[in-house]
């Protein structure tokens, strides 16, 4: 093998890796995509939560907490939602930004309205509690991955465990695990074993909407 041999190898390694792997132009979305993408994932989300509802399932996060106190006291499911997410907006402002805290608010209160306005044009009375969770799991996940990929969040102990990490150094997997298992445990006293059971896949099938689709280098804009 020739000097001249092995750059002109390399180069057309190069050039073959391109062609295969172009690199991406990489452009922000534009003001009217995040304006229609936040609505969408809200939409989403509070369809999603309202089908937990309706067969009195659970889920993880903020929103599991929602429901629980739903189910206790019989308080607007949307108004516990954008309630019990106030403190983490200011967790948000400090650690990702103004931008990023003003599209969460705006998310946040979308899902609120939207868990309330469902029920005006849809009765969900005989669902399967298996598929209404599958489903559920499947809508609440895509919503969350439309509202990532705009700069945005749902709130709740995602942001909490970002926060804890920065600032004490705890690994913000574990915070969240923590802080689900805790809804969990609390959600046994009101949530019939089956339906936890249903809630529960639900809730991997959405965890897998969101590490199938959601990891870095893999989406630009």
């Amino acid at each position: 093998m020739t000097e001249r041999q092995v750059p002109d190898e390399s180069r057309a390694q190069e050039a073959a890796a391109t062609a295969i792997d172009p690199m991406p132009d990489v452009r922000r979305h534009a003001l009217w995509e995040d304006a229609l993408a936040l609505p969408t994932g809200a939409f989403l989300m509070s369809w999603g939560i309202v089908l937990l509802q309706a067969i009195g399932g659970i889920a993880g996060g903020v929103t599991g907490v929602a429901i629980l106190l739903n189910y206790a006291t019989g308080w607007r499911l949307g108004v516990l939602l954008f309630v019990l997410n106030i403190p983490f907006y200011f967790l948000a402002a400090r650690r990702m930004g103004w931008v990023f805290t003003l599209k969460t608010l705006v998310a946040v209160t979308l899902i609120s309205l939207g868990t309330g306005l469902h029920h005006l044009f849809i009765d969900v009375e005989h669902i399967s509690p298996m598929y209404a969770a599958i489903f559920a799991g499947l809508a609440i996940g895509t919503g969350m991955l439309i509202l990532f990929r705009h700069g945005a969040s749902a709130g709740g102990f995602g942001i909490l465990a970002a926060y804890a990490q920065d600032r004490w150094n705890w690994r913000a997997g574990y915070v969240q695990g923590a802080l689900d298992l805790v809804v969990v445990a609390c959600s046994l006293a009101l949530v019939e074993p089956f339906i936890l059971l249903c809630s529960v896949v639900g809730a991997v099938v959405l965890n897998m909407v969101l590490a199938i689709n959601h990891r870095p280098g893999r989406y630009y804009g």
